[in-house]
């Protein structure tokens, strides 16, 4: 049994000024109990907030070479770690050991301090226009609010560019994924974090979010979730006029061209969704195929399936672990009997527990046919292995469809060029899209257009979020002559 009953506040593991309730951390794959997590409130948040406030006119002054050695150093902690988060990540979420926290879960939270290094290390914090100097200065407190789905991922493209851009912070982590957040300070703390830059609380998004979206003492707001999370930090955050930067939900549109090496494509998609369980906001839930070849990727939809091996999280052999926790688990198997009432053809899987899998959060990977795009499962976003094929009749009407969203996180097109690909992918409504199965940049912008967020995470543009603009005019000679 696990215990994560105090916060790091101020440079130090501490009690907890208040705890409202303890959250039971349950192990996804049984379904027992694996520890305890004390949640914090509002006076939490409050003492949180302050020292960051305090820490952040000395750090915010310290050059950009001291700020990459504390990165390089972090680097170091982290790599030390790597297995121990791994196995973080597997026991507090389910991710497959073998196939997914070794080699990209844990891993993740390292490439984006290395991401962060090398943008800094080129990136414009002052420049010359004329007679005007131009200045990139460190936004000041921020607030970073994580999920569970992909923990290291999601902290640390928000905690390195928050450090190397020169910002002090406070870090809610979800009660559902407390193990590699506690890891992830003791690992800071290790490589010497000045006292009270990083700061971490568990709590309840419901309390803890609007506390520290609305203190005046906090400058930034940076969010991971769900799109109701993200209204309801904008909310707070509103009175207060404070930068916020959200990256929300999906419903990720996967359009699959008559040109296409179709069972590549198609078995590409497949196993992208169901990558994570399907717990990934950028999965590509909406499979799109040309209509006269819908047998056929049922077909190869099906085989794939039948492949992937669900079960045991640390197995060598699993693809698939458990969804991540009950409430999830039950909302995915609620979405599946919603797509069969529907109408929707269940080519596999069903909301029956998986072969072999007596407890624990299982989903079958599961595949629908003859969707359409007014279903519920076309439309919502389902975070769950559940993957909707869609007929489609030509390329406009593909395309509209594709559009025909609140979301706009992510794309995918597969086509028989490079240049097709890109012609579709130019007329997506979407923050990202990736061609013919490429894989994600660590460098390239993360984030979405409408109802899948503000702002954009990761590389350089994640280095925008955390910085404010000063012009000093008149503080250059003007030109001879």
């Amino acid at each position: 049994m696990k215990e994560c009953l105090e916060f790091y506040i101020d440079g130090a593991w501490r009690q907890p000024f208040s705890v409202t309730s303890l959250h039971e951390a349950i192990d996804p794959a049984t379904e027992r109990v694996s520890g305890t997590v004390a949640l914090g409130g509002e006076e939490d948040a409050r003492r949180a907030v302050e020292a960051a406030h305090r820490a952040f006119d000395a750090y915010a002054r310290t050059p950009l070479g001291q700020r990459l050695e504390l990165l390089e150093s972090i680097c170091a902690q982290y790599e030390k770690r790597l297995g121990e988060m791994a196995d973080a990540i597997t026991e507090e979420m389910g991710a497959p050991l073998h196939r997914l926290s070794r080699p990209a879960q844990a891993p993740m939270g390292l490439g984006h301090f290395k991401t962060a290094l090398a943008v800094a290390r080129n990136f414009p914090f002052e420049r010359v226009r004329g007679t005007t100097r131009i200045l990139r200065e460190p936004v000041g407190v921020c607030a970073l609010i994580t999920p569970w789905n992909w923990p290291m991922n999601q902290i640390a493209c928000k905690v390195a560019p928050a450090l190397v851009t020169g910002c002090t912070m406070v870090l809610k982590p979800s009660e559902f994924a407390p193990y590699s957040a506690c890891l992830f300070a003791e690992i800071l703390h290790e490589a010497g974090v000045p006292t009270g830059v990083f700061n971490m609380l568990y709590g309840d998004g419901g309390v803890i979010g609007p506390v520290l979206s609305s203190h005046p003492l906090v400058d930034m707001v940076s969010l991971t979730g769900s799109t109701r999370a993200g209204a309801s930090v904008s909310h707070a955050a509103a009175d207060g006029i404070k930068r916020v930067s959200l990256e929300l939900g999906g419903k990720s549109a996967n359009i699959v061209c008559e040109s296409a090496d179709f069972a590549q494509a198609v078995g590409h998609g497949v196993a992208t969704m169901m990558a994570n369980t399907g717990q990934s906001c950028n999965a590509p839930s909406r499979l799109y195929v040309p209509a006269s070849r819908l047998e056929q990727a049922e077909r190869i939809a099906a085989a794939v399936c039948a492949r992937m091996v669900v079960g045991d999280p640390r197995a060598p052999d699993t693809a698939i672990g458990p969804i991540a926790n009950r409430r999830q688990y039950e909302r995915v198997v609620g979405m599946i009997r919603t797509g069969i009432k529907e109408g929707a053809k269940l080519l596999c899987g069903g909301p029956d527990r998986p072969a072999g899998t007596p407890a624990g959060f299982f989903v079958q990977p599961t595949v629908f046919s003859g969707v359409k795009d007014s279903m519920t499962i076309a439309r919502e976003e389902i975070f769950g292995p559940v993957l909707s094929i869609l007929p489609y009749e030509d390329l406009e009407g593909v395309i509209r469809s594709a559009n025909d969203s609140p979301y706009g996180l992510s794309g995918y097109v597969h086509a028989g060029s490079l240049e097709e690909a890109g012609a579709v992918a130019r007329r997506l409504r979407t923050g990202m899209v990736h061609l013919n199965g490429a894989s994600v940049d660590l460098t390239a912008p993360f984030g979405g257009y409408k109802q899948s967020g503000i702002g954009r995470e990761w590389g350089e543009a994640g280095f925008e979020e955390f910085l404010e603009t000063k012009a000093l005019m008149g503080a250059e000679p003007a030109p001879a002559g």
